[in-house]
């Protein structure tokens, strides 16, 4: 008996342990702090636990600035619908999310609308604004 409730506690302690080292999205993101930026995609990392493109965003005084925005994971994007090479450096989009709690050039890529009309929801999976 004392080996089979251990045995539980083991497999407990390995499922539960990777669920509560997952950070929510809405405790990196600012839900106050909305930001909807167009720029040039200078890199995507396409890879677990959530992707992360870049993206040259000109600002008023004609410097760039290069914003950082986490989207949803890879397999959650697949089944949506969007595929590795959806984005590639060189496109042109327009991004709405969230700003970084830390005030960072970093966000959450909640929506990515391309040149041709194309729109995307890349966000979280669960991660729903107020």
């Amino acid at each position: 008996m004392r080996s089979r409730i251990n045995a539980w506690l083991g497999v407990l302690v390995i499922v539960g342990v990777p669920l509560l080292a997952h950070q929510s999205a809405v405790a990196e993101y600012d839900l106050e702090k909305p930001v909807k930026l167009s720029g040039t995609v200078t890199k995507v990392e396409w890879s677990n636990p959530h992707i992360w493109f870049y993206v040259d965003v000109k600002n008023p005084d004609g410097t760039v600035t290069n914003w950082g925005f986490s989207g949803g994971a890879p397999g959650v994007l697949q089944r949506r619908g969007i595929s590795r090479t959806a984005m590639k450096p060189g496109d042109v989009v327009k991004v709405e999310g969230f700003r970084a709690k830390d005030g960072s050039t970093n966000g959450s890529g909640n929506t990515v609308t391309f040149e041709d009309g194309r729109r995307v929801f890349t966000a979280m999976e669960g991660f729903q604004p107020r």
